[in-house]
């Protein structure tokens, strides 16, 4: 029970360091909260499937994201009204496949530094490649799964959907707590974030800056999500343990 306090305490770590985390779950029952945990705490997913090389071939990855950031902008632009019907139907097509593999990673900027994975025996590329990288995984140890690679492994259910969703929200809380804690540790004033910053500023910001002025406002949420979260599943004694449920405590303070 004790490692799954460590693991959350890994990721709080990652978050306060100013750490990027991709959240990875591509198996029907998980795909929809991964992706909801990972925007909910201004992270990245992949939630459809992992491609060969995301990792370890980001270069060609990263043309991909740029090919699906141009297809973006044509069809968001004044050009297209001078494009075919085929053509427009085409470039569409395109782009919806490059934003269902790539979408929860377009913002990314560059490899993460952890990996948040649930079902390492069907994301067992995505293990691999973090290995190879020397990134570090906290991953959902189901009975059937080995932890081989895990650096942070929890043992529990990967497959029941009220699992995933306790695993995931514990996860974001984890998240949020970091990145409140980097904030704090900047000298940042949380309750300024309640004041919108200037439009050309926001402009002129990278898509990096962008996410994490959202972050800002989210840490004003942390409280009260993070209440929520404790109530409504830390008592839940047919999931957690009265230890596991001190370990968390203390964690996420």
């Amino acid at each position: 029970m004790p490692l799954f306090g460590r693991a959350l305490e890994a990721m709080r770590d990652t978050a306060a360091k100013g750490g990027r985390i991709l959240f990875v779950g591509t198996k029907r029952a998980a795909a929809d909260k991964i992706a909801e945990t990972a925007k909910a705490c201004g992270q990245y997913y992949v939630n459809h499937r992992w491609l060969g090389g995301m990792l370890t071939n980001w270069a060609t990855v990263s043309q991909s994201i740029k090919r699906l950031r141009d297809l973006e902008g044509r069809l968001s632009s004044d050009e297209v009204s001078q494009l075919g019907k085929k053509e427009i139907l085409q470039l569409t097509r395109e782009r919806d496949k490059l934003e269902l593999t790539l979408g929860g990673i377009k913002e990314m900027g560059g490899l993460p530094d952890m990996l948040f994975i649930l079902d390492t025996n069907k994301e067992d590329i995505a293990v691999l490649e973090a290995n190879k990288l020397n990134i570090p995984i906290v991953a959902v140890i189901d009975s059937n799964a080995s932890p081989t690679g895990v650096d942070f492994p929890i043992p529990g259910n990967d497959d029941a959907m009220r699992a995933i969703t306790l695993y995931c929200e514990l996860a974001q809380t984890a998240v949020l707590d970091g990145l409140q804690a980097e904030l704090m540790a900047s000298g940042t004033d949380i309750g300024s974030a309640e004041v919108a910053p200037e439009e050309p500023a926001l402009a002129e910001a990278s898509a990096e800056a962008t996410s994490f002025m959202q972050n800002q406002l989210m840490r004003l949420h942390l409280k009260m999500l993070k209440a929520t979260l404790m109530k409504k599943h830390l008592q839940n004694r047919h999931l957690l343990s009265k230890p596991l449920l001190l370990k968390v405590d203390i964690c996420l303070i």
